[in-house]
């Protein structure tokens, strides 16, 4: 894993062995994000028997690398939500950062986890009605909401670039480092095996059943399998899966501890925010009081200085004396990024789901995701987001020519709107 700031202060996870022998279980759990935790997790408390497989060690990938965010909802509004899934599925959206905290709290997970709000902030005028629309329709369904005009959001992030944006109080933030590592060591606690270093090779119908092969040989057989490995997944491991998303790069930084003066004045409310811009940034304080701030990287990165460019401008524009501090860590991650900008179900065969592609709001979405997964195999409930047909993106081999032409498009945009 890159040295990142989570990797720098988290407490170790828990020591997971390799698979070394085959196994048969009730539901094989391939992935140990998130998702792949939070099913194995809420599965084994309602008495199922599983098993998870780990490419690596638990948030080594997407889970581990991230802004560590907690926001609740999907990137459609809420009266959108309504028209394309239904009301149960809005209500889940708008549940899932309550599903990570409660989580955090039950089994006592130790990741810094707090609920101090998201802030949605928009550098352009022409971005607020959309954001106060989106505002009135949480709100609406009863959420902890509130507007922030300029004046208002310039005392609460410490810059005086933002025209306005909103804040909802149901969210907040987590050590995503040390939460996916307290997610592995309570589903273990509560009875799942789970394996790191466990890479699947292939997956394959067994009868009435499903078949996994680890890179040692050895094999898991289960009668139903759960794939959520998102922009991990492996090329051609099942039905051309991993075509269905971009595995986009999201970079970040962090500076040096801010002195007190700084802290009084940036995110003093310690809100998590990102803004509206087709390709913007996000931040926040992180560990040890440093200031975090990350964005969409190139698909060209190779883990230089320079890819880190976008993001250092970005932070010498919004908060320049933190800015002149210095940037003490710098690192990446993959992002998986659908056409459309919503979630993937599958359901390909009898027996097997498939969950991915949740453009950069996996914290919250993820674990809800997680749950859902579980009682839906444990006790039947609906799904809280309809499957689709595996629909890999055309021409997906050059999608580093196309994914980069698409955000100079978006830069462009984002430039000339006021």
């Amino acid at each position: 894993m890159p040295q990142s700031l989570w990797v720098a202060t988290a407490r170790p996870g828990p020591d997971l062995p390799a698979l070394a022998e085959s196994r048969r279980t009730d539901v094989l759990v391939i992935g140990g994000g998130f998702t792949g935790l939070s099913t194995a997790l809420h599965l084994t408390e309602a008495g199922v028997a599983v098993t998870l497989l780990e490419a690596e060690v638990p948030g080594h990938g997407g889970s581990g690398r991230n802004g560590g965010q907690v926001i609740p909802g999907l990137k459609d509004d809420p009266d959108g939500l309504d028209a394309l899934f239904g009301p149960a599925a809005t209500a889940f959206a708008g549940g899932t950062a309550d599903v990570l905290f409660d989580l955090v709290a039950r089994h006592g997970i130790d990741c810094d986890a707090s609920r101090d709000g998201w802030i949605q902030a928009s550098l352009k005028d022409s971005h607020l009605p959309a954001l106060e629309r989106r505002m009135a329709q949480w709100q609406a369904r009863g959420a902890p909401v509130e507007w922030l005009d300029a004046e208002a959001i310039a005392e609460a992030t410490g810059t005086r670039r933002f025209r306005g944006g909103w804040r909802d109080l149901r969210a907040g933030r987590v050590h995503p480092l040390n939460y996916v590592r307290g997610l592995a060591a309570a589903a273990r606690r509560t009875g799942a095996d789970l394996f790191a270093h466990s890479r699947v090779v292939e997956i394959r119908r067994t009868g009435t059943g499903w078949q996994a092969r680890t890179q040692s040989g050895a094999t898991v057989t289960a009668d139903r399998v759960i794939l959520v490995t998102n922009a991990y997944t492996p090329p051609n491991l099942y039905r051309r899966i991993e075509r269905t998303l971009v595995a986009a790069n999201s970079i970040q930084i962090a500076t040096r501890p801010l002195p007190p003066d700084l802290l009084e004045r940036i995110l003093p409310g310690r809100s998590v925010v990102s803004e509206s811009r087709r390709v913007g940034t996000y931040f926040r304080i992180g560990p040890g009081n440093r200031l975090m701030i990350g964005g969409r990287g190139r698909f060209s990165y190779r883990g230089a200085p320079a890819d880190y460019g976008i993001v250092e401008r970005e932070l010498r524009a919004f908060f320049p004396e933190a800015a002149r501090l210095g940037v003490e860590y710098r690192w990446s991650g993959r992002v998986g990024m659908t056409a459309d900008h919503r979630v993937r179900l599958f359901e390909p065969d009898t027996g097997m789901i498939v969950v991915m592609g949740y453009n950069g709001r996996g914290v919250a979405l993820g674990t809800a995701m997680g749950k859902a997964l579980a009682d839906h195999l444990a006790r039947g409930t609906r799904l809280p987001l309809p499957s689709r047909k595996i629909d890999p993106l055309p021409f997906h081999r050059f999608h580093r020519s196309y994914g980069t032409a698409a955000i100079a498009w978006y830069r462009l945009r984002d430039a000339v709107e006021r």
